[in-house]
């Protein structure tokens, strides 16, 4: 194939019996092909189940793949043609969709590769101008889930919790991103003793990471608390199993709130947002948190540590605290919790707990963003799952049930007003499997989700 290409629809070639013939045999959404000797990519008339702007992303991504494996360099498509295909009136959101898309199917993580290739297409509409809003609008939401992506796949031994906080300054410099890093000994006049308690036996010490964007003071305060355990061993309750690599992704959930940030920032939205990281690594060691330590938080309240594994929730309750302290309007916080999370929901869709209006304002959101997420239950009668012989309450359930739920509730008692919080547990979505406009890594899970969230808090 040349190294340009033009991607048209069924409804362009209607009077080429040939090749519609051809691509009606054909079960890919789109076809290489040649017409009149000339290259070509033919996409095949949707479905009504279809006609999603997720299926839009899926596509554009596929085909920018596609051609990427191909070395083809350049790329043409008829928006008005591909706005008629997918029936929208809303045509801006169609090229936002197929741009964002576009750029995410070809991300590759290649920070430690020794050569590489360059696999990026450039995509040009027959009008560009008209579009141009959008399609930059497309970019800017790949590059921040991109982020995303970059930091939930990185390595252990270069993103840890002394380094994480680096990353970000350099990423935020010269933005209106202040970003504010609080060392050990800020975390110990803050009483932050859940990150003291789980970086123990880290050779690193704890990092508390604040990420404030102001577009416009008058909206209200969104506080988005991130899970960040930039490597999750289990501590003393070790984990078991034969590739445990992945679990240098257990600060996914500090990864969407920083890609959050950045795309607020970079569409310089009209929003009041502070995104709030709790950074540490939970080995074991001989100064390790034990099973049965007891840590006392700031608002007082005392938890016994019946799990070592159950760590993020502990860090967690640090970052609501300080939401609480900051008088947030809205509190979100996301993490690879449980689990439980994912066999209740499987790989496709976090789950959401919390004020229920507010979680199905996310649901909604993430059905149009390709966030997907579905409201649990937070089912009062198991809060006596977490009782404690000496403390407050422990840590884990005693009961081998519900343990996505149980998780919030633990969560619930450290915001001082449930009804403006919401809690997002992405454990089942970390990671995706190479299809549309994902690859096989991390899935950037969360960015879009909380930003576009924060937008709809501040309209």
């Amino acid at each position: 194939m040349s190294k340009s290409v033009k991607i048209l629809f069924e409804e362009e070639i209607k009077n080429n019996q040939v090749v519609l013939s051809f691509i009606k045999d054909r079960k890919e959404e789109f076809v290489p092909t040649l017409l009149n000797d000339e290259s070509v990519i033919i996409i095949k008339e949707p479905k009504e189940n279809k006609l999603t702007l997720e299926n839009i992303r899926m596509l554009a991504g596929s085909i920018a793949k596609s051609l990427a494996n191909s070395e083809i360099e350049k790329a043409e498509i008829n928006n008005e043609t591909l706005i008629k295909t997918f029936n929208s009136n809303e045509k801006e959101d169609v090229i936002i969709a197929f741009v964002e898309g576009w750029n995410l199917g070809t991300y590759k993580f290649v920070t430690y590769k020794s050569e590489i290739k360059n696999n990026k297409v450039d995509l040009n509409f027959t009008n560009n101008q008209e579009y141009s809003q959008a399609i930059q609008i497309g970019k800017v939401r790949a590059s921040a889930m991109a982020f995303s992506r970059d930091l939930t796949n990185d390595t252990a031994n270069e993103l840890n919790p002394e380094t994480f906080p680096e990353v970000l300054k350099e990423e935020f410099a010269n933005t209106e991103v202040e970003v504010n890093v609080l060392g050990k000994k800020e975390i110990e006049s803050k009483e932050m003793n859940g990150l003291l308690a789980v970086s123990r036996g880290s050779k690193y010490e704890p990092r508390f990471v604040e990420l404030k964007y102001v577009g416009d003071e008058s909206k209200p305060l969104v506080a988005l608390v991130g899970k960040g355990v930039t490597f999750d061993t289990g501590g003393i309750s070790l984990k078991s199993g034969r590739d445990l690599s992945d679990m240098r992704m257990d600060m996914g959930g500090a990864a969407a709130v920083s890609g959050a940030i950045k795309l607020l920032a970079e569409s310089k939205a009209n929003v009041n947002v502070i995104g709030l990281l709790q950074i540490v690594e939970n080995m074991p060691d001989s100064n390790s948190m034990l099973p049965g330590d007891v840590i006392r938080y700031k608002n007082g309240k005392t938890v016994q540590v019946g799990n070592t594994d159950a760590e993020g929730r502990l860090i967690l309750a640090d970052g609501l605290i300080r939401a609480d302290e900051l008088n947030a309007d809205f509190i979100v916080n996301i993490a690879t919790l449980t689990g439980a999370a994912a066999v209740a929901l499987g790989s496709e869709t976090g789950a959401v707990m919390g004020n229920l209006e507010y979680a199905s304002e996310m649901r909604t959101i993430g059905a149009k963003n390709g966030d997907n997420v579905w409201p649990l239950p937070l089912i009062d009668a198991y809060e006596s799952y977490l009782d404690s012989d000496y403390a407050d309450f422990s840590n884990i359930s005693n009961k081998g049930e519900a343990g996505a739920i149980t998780a919030g509730l633990f969560l619930r008692r450290f915001v001082t007003n449930p009804e403006k919080w919401l809690h997002v547990d992405m454990a089942g979505v970390m990671e995706s499997d190479n299809k549309g406009y994902y690859t096989k890594s991390a899935r950037g899970f969360g960015a879009r989700l909380l930003a576009d969230y924060t937008v709809e808090k501040s309209e």
